[in-house]
């Protein structure tokens, strides 16, 4: 049975990096980050293929977050640089039983718990 566990978010100032962690990743899993503020809907951010080997992101993030994995480890990452006041969201790693990738959260069956990010301006 697949859990996700993810850490690593915490408050940071505008301009900063963080990185989250998401363990319980099964290496035959597409895996994908999504992120959810206040009064919205819970948006894509990233995701990635099961071997790791394919990538995409969400515009508004696109050039300052890398998505990543270690299959080893079975753990997912989520380097985020330059944040904005903007990326302040709850954060959300997802499993999904296909192993390429997948942006709507529909195709994902499994959720970690959230993790906060809040970036102050």
């Amino acid at each position: 049975q697949v859990h996700l566990v993810e850490s690593g978010g915490g408050l940071v100032q505008a301009g900063d990096s963080l990185r989250l962690s998401c363990t319980g990743s099964p290496s035959t899993y597409g895996m994908g980050w999504f992120r959810q503020a206040p009064g919205k809907e819970r948006d894509f951010v990233a995701a990635i293929s099961a071997a790791g080997g394919g990538t995409t992101y969400a515009d508004s993030v696109k050039g300052r977050v890398t998505i990543s994995r270690d299959n080893a480890k079975n753990t997912m990452y989520l380097q985020m640089n330059r944040l904005k006041p903007e990326d302040t969201a709850v954060y959300y790693c997802a499993a999904s039983p296909n192993p390429w990738l997948t942006i709507f959260r529909e195709g994902y069956r499994v959720w970690g718990q959230g993790s906060q990010v809040t970036v102050s301006s």
